[in-house]
């Protein structure tokens, strides 16, 4: 049986005062800016009562208030108050209140209990991020066999919160956050554990907890309906394969609801099939099912933040495995609908998987906007680092979406282009197209399964580049990132209907990405100059 895992953060609100609090660990919020060291509401009272001096103690650091840096202090008289920190807030950005809400919860998961009075200094969007931070610093996956339960979750106490009641910002930003922490431990489930049935015990229990429909394709039922896709990749495995549909449906609906797909590549192992990977490159290959881990969680959250949309979530699962059964170079594979695929590289499956999942979609539901996710290249990565998402969308309205929806996550993606130009490069002189077309990899992959999507607005998330972290910061962990997530959360909510004038631009290269700007807190604070602090370097600065 798995041993037990690290709790999330348990997270609660008050009016009351930060100097009131008996908690052990104190956090404030300070900001450095053109010359002055600003500290939240609260904080001076409070440190001053505790026998802090904290400008002082930002002077002698030199301290620069980047978005999470973090200024410790240990207490040593008898009170409550063991610890004090003063964690930056940058420029007050979504992603600096983001990074500031990790960092105190890195610490509250050791230290137990936390106030602070950073959220009372936020507007609603700085607010959600920094609950989300306060959950996802704390997150935690373990096969340790000395792995004992906490004593208790970490919590923290958002204090000085006057005004009108919160507690809806709060929650939401909680759901997401948890769909993110579902989406991690998901992915980082080793593969002895994990082949697609798993998936599907997972699918059935956010239908459970979020009221959804489910159906599912076992493996005779694959065959009678052709997905032949899923059974040529998952033909070599010891696991059966599956096709999950989650469907949810909101309290109020009409002919006129929109209709929303989601799509999640679920791989559950990739060793590449006969055309094998190296052996290094397969250590991570547990978390190619990343995309089909999102999905799920993101339908699981659906009913808890209220969202007035239809929405369908796809799962293609099947674990891509090598033997005398496996799937060969030169097959050629006859997806849902009739399309068919040389298969001119084994390790290229991810997208034959997502090809009848697609076209599915296209044939059945007829969606208003159909979204697929998957950690499909490394192409992706090799063009965009690891702190970017690659989108492609055949639609303006929806990139956009898209991209503002990524930004104010905390997900950002890059649109790349669906060029006419590589088109070429599926040609194949037995079937259709050929699933290996070569470079530019990241953009003939999207181009391959753009001929599954049908009309329907859509766009693809190639998250192999930011699918993983290969240290912690900020809200992110060593490990799998549940990327995408919030992303397709924010759209999700905040989903408009498409303008029938929006322009179709393939081959257009539009930047997606952003900062996000807040504006600056009414609320009283106290400063002080923090020009020395300015001059000096080395503390930790965002990628």
């Amino acid at each position: 049986m798995p041993v037990d895992q690290p709790a999330p953060t348990v997270i609660t609100s008050s009016t009351a005062p930060l100097a009131a609090t008996d908690a052990g660990l104190v956090a404030v919020g300070f900001t450095c800016r053109d010359g002055d060291y600003t500290l939240g509401v609260g904080a001076q009272e409070t440190l001053t009562s505790l026998g802090v001096d904290a400008f002082a103690l930002l002077d002698r650091a030199k301290a620069k208030g980047a978005g999470g840096d973090v200024l410790s202090h240990e207490i040593f008289d008898a009170g409550a108050v063991e610890r004090v920190m003063l964690v930056g807030l940058g420029a007050e950005t979504t992603r600096d209140y983001r990074r500031a809400g990790a960092a105190i919860a890195r610490v509250v998961k050791e230290r137990g209990r936390a106030a602070t009075s950073i959220a009372s200094l936020a507007d609603d969007e700085q607010l959600g991020a920094f609950v989300e931070g306060l959950v996802l610093g704390a997150f935690g996956f373990t096969r340790k066999s000395d792995q004992q339960a906490p004593a208790q979750s970490p919590a923290v106490e958002l204090v000085d919160l006057a005004g009108p009641p919160r507690e809806a910002v709060v929650r939401a930003a909680m759901a997401r956050a948890m769909a993110s922490w579902r989406a991690r431990t998901y992915a980082l489930t080793p593969s002895n554990e994990k082949g697609p049935e798993r998936l599907e015990e997972w699918a059935r229990e956010a239908a459970r907890i979020a009221d959804l429909d489910i159906t599912v394709w076992d493996e005779p039922k694959l065959a009678a309906d052709g997905f032949g896709g899923i059974l040529a990749v998952g033909s070599a495995s010891a696991y059966e394969s599956r096709f999950l549909r989650l469907d949810y449906t909101p309290k109020k609906v009409n002919r006129r609801t929109p209709h929303l797909v989601l799509v999640g590549k679920g791989i559950t192992f990739d060793s590449g099939g006969i055309s094998i990977k190296p052996r290094d490159a397969m250590m991570s290959m547990k978390r190619d099912m990343t995309g089909a881990g999102v999905v799920i969680a993101v339908l699981g959250a659906l009913r808890e933040l209220g969202v007035r949309v239809k929405v369908t979530g796809l799962v293609a699962a099947a674990e891509n495995a090598f033997g005398g059964a496996a799937m060969r170079p030169g097959d050629v594979v006859t997806h849902y609908g009739g399309r068919t695929s040389e298969v001119g590289n084994t390790d290229a499956e991810g997208r034959l998987v997502l090809a009848d999942a697609l076209a599915y979609a296209d044939r059945h539901i007829d969606p208003t906007a159909l979204v697929d996710i998957a950690t499909l290249t490394g192409a992706g990565k090799m063009a965009l680092g690891t702190t970017l998402g690659a989108l492609f969308a055949n639609d303006e309205q929806l990139a956009a979406a898209l991209g503002a929806a990524g930004a104010a996550a905390g997900e950002p993606v890059w649109r790349l282009p669906l060029s006419e130009e590589y088109e070429p490069l599926l040609d194949n002189t037995f079937a259709d197209a050929t699933n290996a077309a070569g470079g530019p990899g990241a953009i003939t992959a999207a181009l391959f399964l753009q001929h599954f999507a049908g009309s329907s607005p859509w766009a693809h998330l190639d998250i192999a580049s930011v699918g993983d972290s290969t240290k912690d910061v900020f809200e992110y962990t060593l490990g799998a990132t549940g990327f995408g997530a919030r992303l397709l959360l924010r759209w999700i909510t905040d989903f408009r209907p498409p303008d029938s004038r929006s322009r179709r631009d393939p081959a257009r290269n539009t930047r997606i990405a952003g900062k996000s700007s807040a504006p600056s807190a009414c609320r009283p604070q106290v400063s002080r100059n923090c020009q020395q602090g300015k001059a000096e370097a080395g503390v930790v600065r965002a990628p």
